[in-house]
């Protein structure tokens, strides 16, 4: 086994040292993402939270799988009327089909909640990575920006950026998405920046250096792959948040808007009929705090996998 394969066999990507890894069926030690797959394969959490993220991306995707009717298909004469046919969750206000809006309303919660925290993953891989490895000052002014950002009221932040880059005739996704990757990068910049630390000081980075590999090389083939672990976890996590922000904002009114569907609008148009009629209201939610829940599951289930402190 050469120098390379013998530490990174003993010591995980943050430093903590951790039992040999176990040989798999062809002889060779696992990785740390073998020993994790193992561990998640056991872990029904993870099963049933990656059944329901499954569900709600094709959903998504093939919203037309799962109903014939059309969202924007709306008569008054029907309005507030209760199940029948197609319609399984009755009508609402304006007698639209609220399983057909509810469907069709997690394209573009999924699709804001996907492109947010990829721009934030971008925003946060960066600074971390550049923090993390260069230290000294740099590592000091963008630590000072991190606390900057972090001291802004995520609310408050987030309606006065929206209201700021939303035109008055578009949908809002765009200026959505935006804010929250703008606003929503700190927490994985901060825990990529811990990872490059103790992964900087690791055997076989010296090893690389010494062979004479630059500072690019450096971060991109021996310290980001065995740093992206915990930050892929917060990316989890955050894409469960963003879902549920961008639904906070189009229910004050300053998130999508127009002709868009989403299930943050839904929730905001049926809030004033809760009484006569909660099913509109009550449906939406459902389906958010569901597709909210499992990100976050599969997050927590995908970290306790990759977290050497707990083997």
């Amino acid at each position: 086994m050469s120098d390379f394969n013998l530490v990174t066999s003993v010591e995980a990507p943050g430093g903590v040292p951790t039992e040999p890894r176990r040989p798999d069926r062809s002889g060779k030690p696992r990785s740390l993402a073998g020993d994790a797959w193992l561990d998640l394969r056991r872990n029904k959490i993870f099963w049933v939270s990656a059944v329901l993220v499954a569900v709600v991306l094709l959903m998504a995707a093939w919203p037309s799988l799962f109903t014939s009717a059309d969202p924007r298909q709306c008569a008054l004469s029907r309005a507030h009327r209760g199940a029948g046919g197609s319609a399984f969750f009755g009508y609402d206000f304006q007698g639209c089909d609220v399983y057909a809006r509810t469907i069709y309303g997690a394209r573009n919660s999924i699709v804001v909640g996907v492109f947010a925290t990829a721009l934030a993953g971008v925003i946060g891989l960066i600074v971390g990575l550049a923090a993390g490895y260069y230290g000294r000052w740099l590592d000091a002014i963008l630590s000072r920006f991190v606390d900057i950002m972090l001291g802004i009221p995520f609310l408050l932040g987030a309606i006065v950026l929206a209201r700021r880059l939303s035109g008055p005739h578009d949908t809002g996704v765009v200026a959505v998405t935006v804010t929250l990757g703008v606003l929503g990068w700190t927490t994985g910049a901060r825990v990529m920046r811990s990872a490059v630390i103790a992964s900087k000081n690791q055997d076989y980075v010296a090893a690389a250096r010494m062979l004479g590999a630059g500072p690019v090389r450096l971060m991109v083939r021996h310290i980001l792959p065995n740093s992206i672990a915990s930050f892929i976890v917060v990316l989890t996590i955050l894409l469960g948040i963003n879902i549920a922000s961008e639904a906070t904002l189009s229910y004050l009114g300053v998130g999508l808007k127009g002709d868009a569907i989403s299930w943050g609008i839904a929730i905001s148009d049926a809030g004033p009929y809760v009484r006569t009629n909660p099913g509109p209201l009550v449906w939406p939610s459902v389906f958010l705090g569901v597709t909210v829940l499992a990100f976050i599951m599969l997050g927590d289930a995908v970290r306790d996998a990759f977290d050497p402190k707990l083997r």
